[in-house]
């Protein structure tokens, strides 16, 4: 693989009052190796960086001490809370599910790999990683609702009547949101992994190839995508929504039957964002009107990206932020973690930024604080992870191996045994090599 630049800074400076949006899980949600550090956590004055700060250098700082260059710590954008997401206080890096992926392997000299993020994320690095490394997440627990209405035993069904009906012809391209099985299925049909950064250019591969293809799982994603590309419309297929039960390809499958299907250049699975489809173009055309600007996530639905002033990845909607000038108005559609942590910061600079569903009129629905099942990943769950990384004694549930499948209410793992995890590596590093290849081919 070629080299990538380090992750450069998100910008963010702390403020030491500035609250922390992390709603406080119940002690009976965290594993027993965990309890005493939520004890001690519930216990603080308040939730500012002020109290926490402090609470959690003592076990971060001699973590830190102990692993030396050994160490390396990644969030996502859409963490909760400033702490779990802003590692870059302790040397760890932001960003988005691409650039997370790649650091463990564009980065050999890191062995101990610690996400605070949801599980797909760090699977997707395990996948890359070398056998010296090895990927912890502080929760499991820490889902995707998109990813959870396709899991394996969905997808995996569906795609088999789809290889018996096109055979050679059928293409999947798995979104980076899926477990490891699911880029293993990109892999097996000579597909890619793709991310809400690049899913035009994967997807623009994937037409080159002749194939009809197969967009898992994001359905608003792909059909955002399509659009972008000048795809006709007509021939973007959705399939039935996963939560009615299991799916049959037949007449009644799909909105003009098998012949739609036979017909159609891309089938999109049926899954979304439960975040992200909040949105509609009303709640953009009330923004605009008053004179903001719109910027939008492409896995809102279309009617909203067509009507917002621009739409992207995390990566695409955070630059946006930073570069923008006093005076400048943002209206941002997309995780309300994202968007609190982008308000304060550009409130700093005299930015004003909104969270796209936050209008006073009530009849709309407004996003709350953030994604529930990322924002799991709380500052107990970071200190704890990192003292007991530092004592030798971390859950073996936190480990993070390719293939794990991991029941994001009960924690309970299905784990592939080693020829199993290893023929699904090799199937899905493929799927992500090759949307890596396509991706800085482009000079992206």
């Amino acid at each position: 693989m070629a080299s990538t630049p380090t992750i450069q800074s998100s910008g963010i400076h702390l403020e030491p009052e500035i609250p922390i949006c992390q709603t406080d899980l119940p002690l009976d949600w965290y594993q027993e190796e965990f309890k005493p550090y939520a004890e001690e956590y519930l216990a603080l004055p308040d939730r500012t960086p002020a109290s926490v700060l402090p609470w959690l250098d003592r076990y971060a700082r001699p973590a830190l001490d102990h692993f030396g260059d050994d160490l390396m710590l990644v969030a996502h954008f859409y963490m909760g809370g400033e702490i779990v997401k802003l590692v870059e206080r302790y040397g760890g890096s932001v960003a988005d599910s691409y650039a997370l992926a790649l650091q463990a392997a564009r980065h050999p000299e890191k062995k101990v790999i610690v996400e605070s993020a949801v599980h797909f994320m760090a699977e997707a690095i395990a996948i890359l990683a070398s056998d010296e490394q090895s990927v912890w997440i502080t929760n499991p627990k820490a889902g995707c609702t998109m990813e959870m209405l396709a899991k394996d035993w969905m997808v995996l069904p569906v795609a088999d009547q789809l290889v018996e009906r096109y055979g050679d012809d059928l293409l999947c391209v798995a979104y980076m949101n899926t477990s490891g099985r699911l880029k293993a299925l990109a892999g097996r049909t000579g597909g890619a992994v793709c991310t809400s950064s690049n899913a035009h250019l994967v997807v623009d591969w994937a037409r080159k190839q002749g194939k009809k293809i197969l967009f898992v799982p994001d359905q608003h994603l792909g059909r955002n995508t399509a659009d972008r590309l000048g795809m006709d419309l007509s021939r973007v297929v959705a399939l039935p929504d996963p939560q009615l039960g299991a799916i049959h390809l037949d007449d009644a499958a799909v909105e003009g039957g098998l012949a739609a299907l036979d017909a159609a250049e891309m089938i999109l699975w049926g899954s979304y964002c439960g975040v992200h489809t909040v949105f509609s173009a009303e709640h953009v055309k009330w923004w605009k009107e008053r004179g903001w600007t719109v910027l939008v996530h492409p896995e809102s639905p279309l009617e909203v990206v067509r009507a917002a002033d621009g739409q992207g990845s995390t990566h695409y909607l955070w630059k946006a932020v930073m570069e923008a000038q006093p005076g400048d108005k943002l209206a941002i559609g997309t995780e309300g973690h994202f968007v609190r942590n982008a308000r304060e910061q550009g409130r700093q600079r005299g930015v004003e930024i909104v969270h796209l569903a936050d209008i006073p009129d009530r009849s709309f629905e407004s996003a709350g604080c953030g994604c529930a099942t990322m924002s799991r990943n709380d500052p107990p769950h970071l200190a704890g992870m990192l003292d007991l990384l530092r004592k030798g004694t971390p859950p073996d549930i936190n480990r993070v191996l390719a293939g794990d499948n991991v029941d994001e209410r009960t924690a309970a793992r299905d784990r592939l045994d080693d020829t199993e995890r290893r023929d699904l590596v090799r199937d899905a590093r493929r799927s992500m090599e090759r949307m890596i290849e396509i991706t800085e081919a482009a000079g992206t």
